[in-house]
């Protein structure tokens, strides 16, 4: 019986206990030892394997103060790489107080309750010490307790939180003689929910005095680890801490910890028996470089995995476009000036934009100008490194999407954001163009509309039947149908008033190769109606006012061809 995956497990114990595949990460332990940073920030894009990485860290440094537990605790190592590192390593496991805050659930509608899931987190971590502390309380003093008492039971003062990382310090030392590990997990999500929700300052205010006290003048901090997606410093988050090591996916530095290598990933689909799909997980969840190493989106790896194992052709999905919070597309796109749309329609194709790397980006600056906005997605994982130079004492990247399923993300964006500004447009110029057999009307008022929206064209077809169904489909007056989706060898759309008395008309969709073949595509998109008889169906439903229309597509360009008028005739017509 082969090991389950482990889907959305991020706790290493359970992972272990439970026998789950795991990709052994533990020379990332080797790694932080090895460099001894003080403070260290971790970005990485969301779902690349830091919740699980500080998991482990937790497990391997703590001195839960019971030792049987530090004995089990240690057992979940045992034939993992960090083992064979040697004693050197070994000795650390179990020697410090951890203490463990994830920030995640800080994604609320407004300051308060986010500011409550916050206190909530090191309220739990408080009470999960607190054992320790009642044994030993008389070490403390009577303020110390009283105050680290009010935090465990969700009490205490907004002052006091937020000074409450190095209260936890300063306790445990006084207890265990040992300084604090701290591990901070996705620091910056309560800072990008609150951009997003309107209370940014204020959320910064608060994550910038929890961090300050604990980070800059603590003396009982053995050491720091935070994660998150950006290196955020203007608002003075870090400020003074010269001891700051931030480890970006510029650097080559830990690159091969966060995400999964090519030869873990075949690994795995030897160990599950799915090598045959390795093109496709390729394509669809390659495609990042951190430093110099090229790297998976694990999570995306582990949920095409759990796929095949049960149906080796499966088909791939966008798994990551449901955990990552796709507001930054979507704000991307709803405020895209002509430049930017430009931009995004050449990444769309496999093109590259070339940026000036800024890692101080921060949620305030993101559209302050265009290198803000590129690097903010480069850094969240939008976008990845093709390769990068050095100029005029500046590092550029060369910056594409990195795989199908990023790609399809943003396709899938667009076609929602072109959806929802289409139902704000008024089409009664396109439906009285349409009803009078007004075909160079209809022209000029499609091509107008797809140049002010967003195109990809390797998708053309799809794009284009999305683009056209999504306009006809605000009239109040007609019915849309939709024939792609079924594949049935209808018409691609046809529109038909409730009324059988009522119009009725057919529509053929071409995508043109070239801008000289929009003529001929779109009077083969017309001919094809009346060869394949199109008009057979709706005739059959009862409709007499029948009109055909042929459509072509080039880009930004389109041709309507207007058919017949009341085909109640078409049998007629020499096939």
């Amino acid at each position: 019986m082969k090991k389950a995956l482990p889907v959305g497990v991020e706790n290493f114990e359970d992972i272990v206990k439970s026998e789950y595949y795991y990709v052994d990460k533990t020379m990332f332990i080797k790694e932080l030892l090895d460099l001894k940073g003080k403070v260290n920030l971790f970005t990485r894009p969301r779902r690349f394997g830091k919740t699980l990485n500080l998991s482990m860290l937790r497990y391997f440094f703590e001195d839960t103060g019971h030792e049987k537990r530090n004995e089990q605790n240690k057992s979940l190592f045992q034939g993992m790489k960090i083992i064979e590192a040697g004693e050197n390593y070994t000795s650390q496991m179990g020697r410090y107080p951890v203490f463990e805050l994830t920030l995640k659930s800080a994604k609320q509608e407004d300051y308060d309750t986010a500011y409550y899931m916050i206190q909530n987190a090191v309220s739990m971590e408080f009470e999960r010490h607190r054992g320790i502390v009642e044994s030993k309380k008389e070490m403390l003093s009577f303020k110390e307790y009283k105050q680290y008492t009010a935090i465990a039971e969700g009490e205490a003062e907004d002052k006091i939180v937020r000074n409450s990382l190095q209260l936890f310090c300063q306790c445990m030392y006084k207890i265990t003689g040992k300084n604090t590990v701290i591990l901070i997990d996705e620091y910056d999500v309560p800072l990008e929910n609150a951009y997003f929700r309107g209370f940014y300052e204020k959320m910064v205010g608060f994550i910038r005095s929890l961090f300050e006290a604990a980070l800059k003048t603590n003396q009982y901090l053995q050491f720091a680890v935070i994660t998150g997606c950006l290196r955020i410093s203007k608002e003075s988050i870090f400020t003074g801490l010269n001891h700051l090591n931030i480890i970006s996916v510029l650097d080559k530095k830990y690159s091969e910890h966060f995400g999964f290598t090519e030869q873990e990933v075949l690994q795995m689909m030897s160990y599950y028996e799915v090598e045959s799909r390795f093109s496709t997980m390729k394509e669809w969840y390659d495609g990042y470089l951190f430093g110099d190493t090229e790297v998976y989106n694990p999570w995306s790896v582990i949920k095409f995995l759990y796929d095949l194992y049960s149906d080796v052709e499966a088909y791939p999905h966008p798994y990551w476009i449901n955990t990552s919070s796709n507001d930054i597309i979507k704000d991307l796109i709803a405020r895209a000036d002509r430049e930017t749309k430009g931009q995004i329609e050449t990444l769309l194709v496999g093109g590259i934009l070339d940026i000036q790397v800024h890692e101080e980006v921060t949620y305030g600056d993101m559209h302050s100008n265009g290198e803000n906005l590129w690097n903010f997605l480069y850094f969240t994982g939008y976008l990845t490194k093709e390769s990068e130079y050095f100029k005029e004492s500046s590092i550029f990247l060369r910056a594409r999407i990195p795989n199908v399923e990023v790609k399809t993300i943003y396709q899938n964006t667009i076609l929602n954001w072109m959806k929802a500004t289409i139902k704000k447009e008024d089409f009664h110029d396109l439906y009285r163009a349409m009803e009078d057999g007004n075909a160079q009307r209809m022209t000029d008022i499609l091509n107008g509309q797809l140049f002010r929206t967003i195109s990809f064209y390797d998708s053309a077809e799809n794009f284009y039947h999305g683009f056209l169904t999504g306009i006809l489909s605000q009239s109040e007056n007609y019915l849309v149908q939709s024939n792609r989706e079924t594949g049935n060898g209808r018409s691609d759309i046809m529109v038909k008033s409730p009324s059988l008395r009522g119009r009725s008309f057919i529509v053929e969709v071409k995508v043109s190769d070239s801008i000289d073949d929009l003529d001929k595509d779109a009077e083969k998109a017309l001919q094809q109606i009346y060869d394949k008889r199109y008009m057979e169906e709706l005739r059959a439903e009862g409709y007499r006012k029948i009109d055909c229309y042929g459509i072509s597509f080039f880009r930004k360009d389109c041709e309507v061809r207007f058919g017949e008028r009341n085909m109640i005739n078409f049998r007629n017509i020499d096939v």
